[in-house]
């Protein structure tokens, strides 16, 4: 009596198990979710991840969602720390134009062909700043300034190679001054730019539209201009192209996932990126933080990816930023 007990729970156990490993694509699909921003706290990539575990948490309240920062390199060394998580399926890392700069800036050995790309979420334009007390009024007194002397004007910004980083370059392009001699001082966080800016340390500031926007509307900084082709709602600042400098760029920021996940783990992962992505708090964050909405995910996230690299890549090699 006591062996049929025994193996009658055997025979419950094993089922049970089974039904595990069977639901939800893979024994990894309904663990904790953990998403690397791979930056400081404060910055763009920090802010998307943050505001997506939310939205993750009321998309799925039963499953844990959990951020955690990797700096540095222009998220290269959180790039590296990915592949090591080859076949993770409860891992999002928070990428988007930025990275794929600062893979070519940093010769970085590790690449975006070693991880799974899941979803483009966001694009966002960048915003060109200076300190209330600065004597920039316009763009047009920045490039005064920048060509009697490239070297006393300092831009802080994101990572070198990022987008902050190109967009200097292609200011000063269209301005008639070398973009190689742009004195970038680049940060692995929004925070420390911005505090730069605020303890009026340099001369002026490129970042995201969201980054900024909260400070010149107090009145701690002044907008110069946005790299959008028209003028944003809700933002007092000219385009770039309306100051006289022919420079539109929008940043944008997605998902990828390690390399080596399996076709169920693939399909769990953009299902609940997808869940995210329809849920309430996700979409109202985008129009707090006035993002512009670019979902896609499989093939088509795929094949932009690849696009941006070979595009990026021409910029920046043209910028002078890569030998």
């Amino acid at each position: 009596m006591r062996l049929r007990v025994l193996a009658a729970l055997a025979a419950l156990s094993l089922g049970a198990l089974t039904a595990c490993g069977q639901s939800g694509g893979g024994t990894s699909a309904a663990g904790p979710l953990r998403i690397m921003a791979p930056a400081a706290p404060g910055g763009g990539w920090d802010q998307t991840s943050r505001t997506a575990e939310q939205a993750f948490k009321a998309a799925d309240p039963q499953r844990k969602v959990e951020v955690y920062n990797v700096p540095g390199a222009g998220g290269t060394i959180g790039l590296a720390q990915l592949a090591g998580e080859k076949g993770n399926g409860n891992l999002l890392m928070t990428m988007g134009l930025v990275m794929v700069g600062a893979i070519e800036q940093n010769k970085s050995k590790v690449t975006l062909a070693e991880t799974t790309p899941i979803a483009k979420l966001t694009e966002e334009y960048e915003l060109v700043v200076v300190p209330a007390a600065s004597p920039f009024k316009s763009v047009a007194d920045l490039v005064a300034a920048w060509k009697a002397d490239p070297a006393k004007v300092s831009i802080s910004g994101g990572s070198a190679g990022g987008t902050d980083h190109i967009v200097a370059g292609l200011m000063a392009k269209a301005a008639g001054v070398d973009p190689k001699q742009v004195n970038y001082i680049a940060h692995s966080g929004g925070g420390e730019a911005l505090n730069e800016l605020l303890g009026n340390k340099v001369s002026a500031g490129i970042s995201g539209v969201a980054e900024f926007a909260e400070h010149v509307k107090s009145g701690k900084l002044r907008a110069l201009g946005v790299t959008s082709a028209e003028r944003l709602p809700g933002l007092d600042a000219p385009t770039l192209k309306e100051a006289g400098l022919d420079v539109v760029l929008a940043n944008w920021r997605g998902f990828v996932a390690p390399g080596g996940l399996s076709e169920a783990d693939k399909k769990a992962l953009t299902d609940a990126v997808t869940k995210m992505h329809d849920s309430q708090p996700w979409k109202d964050a985008v129009a707090k933080n006035g993002w512009i909405d670019s979902f896609q995910t499989g093939q088509q996230f795929a094949d932009y990816l690849n696009a941006e690299q070979t595009r990026v890549k021409a910029i920046i090699a043209e910028m002078g930023l890569v030998s």
